[in-house]
């Protein structure tokens, strides 16, 4: 029994390297293979080691790493929504009850499923700097976009979105799609001070090399 929910579970969390993250899809992103859910919960996981190595946050790294891993596990059974998508409060319902099912045949999932609570309400250090790196990853995912030239700006008539107001405004400023992009996060996740050095960091320099 125990064989078979080790394979259940990978099996399961096995799909979402297979689904793409939609915001890349939203802005009509060009590229040969977007970013998945999966690569984007690896790249989480290196900010994270990253961003505690060279600032010594007082947390538990390891607990952030779990609940870095398993955050996205709702994705599997409803998809990737964003912020644009659905309200707060109903992605949450809906995200908790699709990661109950996927961690079912484990005997961990009530640990596992207070990791993923912890993270959602936002009000431990770990879970506010595993959230931190969530949300910064993506934002410098859009600038590696942006400077290979993957974002057309014009070509976003059917991507509401872009019909954000805030979106709009950053945007009509001049702002290239990863500015705008990283400037949105910084107005709505109130970055400590460390991630804000750091997402300015990207939003004023190229990170790319050829």
């Amino acid at each position: 029994m125990k064989e078979q929910n080790v394979v259940n579970y990978y099996v399961s969390c096995n799909k979402l390297k297979n689904v793409l993250r939609k915001g890349w899809k939203d802005w009509n992103v060009e590229k040969e293979r977007l970013e998945s859910v999966a690569e984007h919960i690896y790249g989480v996981q290196m900010l994270a080691i990253a961003m505690y190595s060279e600032y010594k946050y007082d947390i538990d790294l390891e607990k952030v790493l779990f609940m870095l891993a398993i955050h996205e596990l709702e994705e599997i059974t409803i998809g990737d929504l964003t912020l644009f998508d659905i309200d707060k409060a109903e992605k949450e319902k809906i995200g908790h009850e699709a990661v109950i099912k996927t961690l079912s045949p484990l005997m961990d999932k009530d640990k596992l499923l207070d990791l993923v609570l912890e993270f959602d309400a936002r009000e431990t250090k770990e879970a506010k700097f595993a959230f931190f790196c969530d949300k910064l990853e993506a934002d410098i995912q859009s600038k590696i976009y942006d400077e290979k030239g993957c974002v057309d700006l014009k070509n976003q008539d059917n991507n509401p979105t872009a019909q954000d107001p805030v979106v709009k405004r950053l945007i009509e400023e001049g702002n290239t799609f990863g500015q705008m992009w990283m400037k949105f996060s910084q107005g709505r996740y109130n970055y400590d001070e460390n991630f804000q050095k750091v997402s300015n960091y990207v939003i004023n320099n190229k990170i790319t090399k050829e």
